[in-house]
């Protein structure tokens, strides 16, 4: 009441409009532009280039040869089935759980014993990122650890593994259990035991980013299985998961946010807590992109043809990284690109300088984000424009 009571009185004392006008600026005066998000950023110089050769290898979506967005078949089934659903309400209570199941049995595997014995919770997110930050309102101080190697273009265990033993206890890392984005490097699965072994030691607390499930091998059981390490190692597990890529569904941002307990009354406290958090963020989450997801997950013949639709989108990264390989040695390279090969998922970190990725833009309108992060979808095209002789040697 009183700032409002100063603000009539500023008000009144006005003696023209132009000096209310000039008031009325100083609200924004300060008021600078943000940073531009290194993703976004190349995305909107790809734009504004009228190049009808330009190529952008920095987005975050798999696309087809032409580099067209690909919608699924199991996608277009599930559109069928939910024509006409009434899609004007919020998601019933019974449907958001189901999308919670469902999407917990897809990570710790349908006859884990989490489900059966009500020992998690879970809620509806948007997508993964909107899911990664439901521990901002705690304000707890964020450190980066080691994990890639520029040298071997690979994991630095040793120093990732020493940024664990001297973390505080009871620390929160972030980890990515699959095609890690954006470098595509992951621990082997003996690597990922020792791991989950000295979390045990710590009493560290592991979420995970799950994005790419499936998109690494083409298995989804087996891009599951660090998760799975520290389950049954007896870990409480926070999990964010995203639907975007792995089913094609970009514009629905629908995700998945689930934490294990340790018995069903804990868990409910949990929900509660997430549920005022979401409250807060985006009150209730998109319906039509959820019932795509239950509706494929839910039925044994659609969910059967998803899993045929991702091992063949992964087989095809898995080609795509091995036929650049092999163009680049095959073009007399005297450098090492076994880290093409190496690596897994959507993306790669290729090696390339801030320098070299700034004259790809200039001289050949290739764009990648400025640490060398390429996705594979348009190479095949940029092989044929001889626009990679400049980096062989």
């Amino acid at each position: 009441m009183l700032i409002w009571r100063r603000y009539l009185m500023t008000r009144s004392m006005s003696t023209s409009s132009s000096a209310t006008t000039i008031e009325g600026l100083r609200w924004w005066e300060r008021v600078g532009p943000a940073p531009k998000d290194p993703i976004l950023a190349v995305s909107e110089a790809f734009l504004a280039d009228s190049s009808p050769l330009k190529i952008n290898l920095g987005v975050g979506a798999y696309r087809d040869d032409e580099g067209k967005p690909v919608i699924l078949q199991c996608v277009r089934a599930a559109e069928a089935k939910i024509s006409g659903t009434q899609l004007l309400e919020s998601l019933s209570s019974a449907a958001s759980t189901k999308l919670v199941e469902d999407s917990v049995q897809l990570v710790y595997g349908k006859d884990s014993d989490i489900v059966k014995e009500r020992r998690f919770t879970g809620l509806q997110a948007l997508s993964g990122t909107a899911t990664t930050t439901f521990g901002e309102p705690a304000q707890v101080p964020v450190r980066t650890f080691h994990y890639y190697h520029p040298d071997s273009k690979g994991l630095h265990f040793a120093a990732f593994m020493d940024d664990i033993k001297t973390a505080p206890e009871h620390s929160f890392f972030l980890l990515h259990p699959c095609a890690h984005n954006p470098t595509g490097v992951d621990p082997t699965e003996e690597q990922w035991r020792e791991i989950s072994h000295q979390f045990k030691v710590k009493n560290h607390f592991p979420f995970f980013d799950t994005a790419y499930q499936g998109l690494a091998s083409g298995d989804l059981d087996r891009d599951a299985k660090a998760i799975r390490i520290f389950h049954e190692d007896g870990h409480l597990i926070g999990c964010a998961q995203s639907f975007a890529k792995i089913m094609g569904l970009h514009g629905h941002r629908v995700g998945c946010l689930s934490i294990l307990s340790v018995d069903e009354k804990q868990a409910i406290a949990i929900r509660s807590q997430l549920q005022q958090i979401a409250r807060a963020m985006y009150g209730s989450p998109p319906v039509h992109g959820s019932l795509l997801v239950s509706t494929i997950l839910g039925d044994p013949e659609l969910k059967a043809l998803w899993e045929e639709e991702v091992k063949v989108m992964a087989d095809r990264i898995i080609r795509m990284r091995a036929a650049l390989r092999r163009s680049l040695e095959k073009l007399g390279s005297c450098l090492n690109w076994e880290h093409i090969t190496n690596q897994v998922g959507m993306f790669c970190f290729s090696g390339l300088s801030p320098e070299q990725v700034d004259q790809l833009v200039r001289e050949f309108h290739i764009y990648m984000t400025c640490d060398g992060r390429i996705r594979f979808f348009h190479l095949k095209l940029a092989f044929e424009l001889n626009v990679f002789h400049f980096l062989l040697f």
